[in-house]
């Protein structure tokens, strides 16, 4: 009893110290002093001024794009990679070792890597002309295919295989059987590693600052640039605004998940 009493203890502390800070986060966006720490009553002005920055509203509409576009690729790349790897495709070890790098690779490595790709590149065939949105949308991508292709081979995994034999007994082709049988039962787990995939890309900084150019920078760069000049309300209301997003975000895909398992 003593045992589970102190595991609660532990777990309800650990809880504590994470979300914490952001609850104080959330509560000092509605702060109507711009000293973070002194509360002076309760205003939304910042999130009035948080709408009216250009900069900030800009570099949200970069990161939204990118990540929408970057999980999207990474959806669909790591689709066809969890099919080879669990159907025993050709060159299975080896796209197995390509998987699993970017999962274990420091972010400085991979952001440096990339753009020392990009600029040979261009060096070499003229693109991308230099560094922006486009180079920014492919890094993501690289690192987002991996996180999703982990999250939809778990699923794959799982499926039944007498299913497809069945489809195709019934004279459905190897397209069909796919896009009928194969992807509308990998639709939680598609949902999962896109949400990933869009959080993760939402989300970094380092990667980005690496292949960013002129004009290109994301959110959680703008974000970066004015933490360090110190914290200010705008950024509270901004970052509570983006808990909001995600936790929605996570919402949704648990309610798409648990439709379909009551669906199955």
């Amino acid at each position: 009893m003593r045992g589970s009493l102190a595991l609660r203890t532990a777990v309800f502390g650990g809880f504590v110290f994470l979300y914490a800070p952001i609850l104080s986060l959330v509560i000092y966006s509605f702060n109507e002093s711009r000293l973070v720490t002194v509360w002076s009553g309760f205003s939304t002005k910042w999130y009035a001024a948080l709408l009216s920055d250009p900069q900030i509203i800009g570099a949200a509409w970069i990161s939204l794009k990118v990540a929408f576009l970057s999980a999207s690729i990474a959806t669909v790349l790591g689709t066809l990679a969890a099919l080879v790897l669990v159907r025993r495709g050709p060159g299975r070890a080896i796209l197995g070792g390509l998987v699993t790098a970017p999962l274990v690779m420091p972010e400085v490595i991979i952001g440096l890597s990339l753009l020392l790709l990009f600029i040979a590149m261009e060096g070499l065939i003229g693109w991308p002309g230099g560094r922006g949105l486009l180079t920014i949308v492919i890094a993501h991508a690289t690192f987002g295919t991996a996180f999703a292709t982990v999250v939809i081979e778990a699923r794959m995994v799982t499926l039944d295989r007498a299913v497809e034999d069945a489809a195709q007994d019934l004279g459905a082709g190897p397209l069909r059987v796919f896009f009928d049988v194969t992807l509308p039962a990998l639709a939680p787990a598609l949902v999962s590693a896109w949400l990933l995939a869009f959080t993760l890309s939402l989300d970094d900084v380092v990667i980005a600052s690496f292949v960013a150019g002129p004009g290109s920078s994301t959110l959680p760069m703008v974000i970066f640039s004015k933490v360090r000049l110190g914290v200010s309300p705008e950024v509270n209301a901004l970052a509570t605004l983006m808990i909001a997003l995600v936790g929605a975000l996570v919402l949704v895909a648990a309610w798409l998940t648990a439709r379909r398992q009551k669906s199955d």
